[in-house]
């Protein structure tokens, strides 16, 4: 998805983390759930850690600053686990 064809409803409007999932609610009112385990720094990050996040890239991206993790609405509309690496769960 090129970022031509970004619709302004698919920006970020509000996060919930539960223990198990992440739950992004989109300006257009979708919600989007998908398994905390697919986000190995955010399943192993601490709660004031996932508490901390912040809307970025337009309105498109969610940054949580304390672990260094970012995450697209593309990619989670596209179902887009975390690649593996052993360098993504490190930090």
């Amino acid at each position: 998805m090129s970022i031509s064809e970004l619709k302004p409803g698919e920006r970020v409007k509000r996060v919930h983390i539960t223990t198990d999932t992440l739950s992004v609610e989109l300006l257009d009112g979708r919600t989007i759930t998908v398994p905390l385990a697919w986000y190995p720094r955010l399943l192993h990050a601490n709660t004031h850690q996932r508490a901390r996040w912040q809307i970025c890239g337009g309105g498109y991206g969610i940054h949580w600053p304390d672990i260094d993790e970012d995450l697209s609405t593309e990619g989670l509309l596209r179902g887009a686990p975390a690649p593996h690496s052993s360098a993504s769960t490190a930090r």
